[in-house]
């Protein structure tokens, strides 16, 4: 078997161990269920036949919070956590390469974070369903793909957790950082932004140049892909005006958001091969 696997496996039965797989499901479970019996109250009968549709359009304000900091606490100690603790050592004393190492435990915990958004998100999406009396596959589809758009985001946080885990001396500097990097993510960034765009009163700033602006920012990316890529969620969240005129295809949305995962990935293995243990 290869080590990627063993070590990816390893890292799968850590967390269910640890129960960090449930948490994070009945978490997110509870979160989509609360704002889908909320979200429904006062809508009427015609929104409640789009419950999923409406309750996506909340979950996916709410996800950009929740989701990378949940892969920030997964990444943020993965490799620190196990140099201070001596076993980093011992596992690079067998015949494993250290890229190896770094790989099996992404993607362990890509396979934790893929688990508890898709339980958690598609048992609530289901009970939303049962509960209002309808199954309709329509409602599913922007559900869909805001599972998917929420597992690229945490893998991409937890590509930056990696880095930060790879280059840091001390798990408390770790978390710090971590929580420095989120912070910036999802809220500095766009503060700044609306900043920059209230201040440039002669207006050179373009509509063009924001879109191509937020394409540095992951948890950016994935709001535009999920408040913009269907009819329905552009309508619900107000940004049917601007999913007409968002020149940046869907394709390109998630084609950028693979970027966000593979460059710190990248990063990380460079740091984590130069480092002395």
């Amino acid at each position: 078997m290869s080590p990627i696997i063993i070590v990816m496996q390893k890292e799968i039965k850590d967390s269910l161990r640890n129960r960090w797989v449930m948490a994070a499901t009945l978490l997110l479970a509870l979160l989509a269920l609360s704002l889908g019996f909320l979200g429904s109250s006062p809508t009427g009968q015609e929104v409640k036949a789009d419950l999923l549709t409406v309750t996506v359009v909340s979950l996916s304000s709410l996800s950009i919070f929740l989701v990378p900091l949940i892969a920030m606490l997964l990444s943020h100690d993965a490799l620190i956590g196990e140099i201070e603790r001596g076993t980093m050592a011992l596992l690079l004393s067998y015949p494993i390469s250290r890229t190896q190492v770094l790989a099996g435990k992404f993607l362990g915990h890509v396979v934790v974070l893929l688990l508890a958004v898709t339980l958690g998100y598609g048992l609530a999406g289901l009970a939303l369903q049962l509960s209002a009396g309808i199954l309709s596959l329509q409602g599913w589809k922007p559900l869909g793909l805001l599972i998917l758009a929420s597992i690229l985001l945490g893998a991409s946080f937890l590509s930056m957790g990696y880095v930060i885990s790879a280059y840091v001396k001390e798990r408390g500097t770790a978390a710090g950082i971590a929580i420095a990097v989120w912070l910036f993510f999802v809220v500095i960034f766009d503060m700044a932004v609306l900043g920059i765009l209230v201040a440039d009163t002669q207006q050179n700033i373009t509509a063009g140049m924001v879109e191509y602006i937020l394409l540095f920012n992951p948890a950016d990316i994935y709001r535009l892909l999920n408040l913009t890529g269907y009819e329905n969620t552009a309508m619900y969240a107000g940004m049917a005006g601007l999913s007409n005129q968002l020149s940046l295809s869907k394709e390109i949305l998630f084609l950028m958001q693979w970027v966000w995962i593979i460059v710190p990935f990248i990063l990380a293995i460079l740091i984590f091969r130069r480092r002395q243990l």
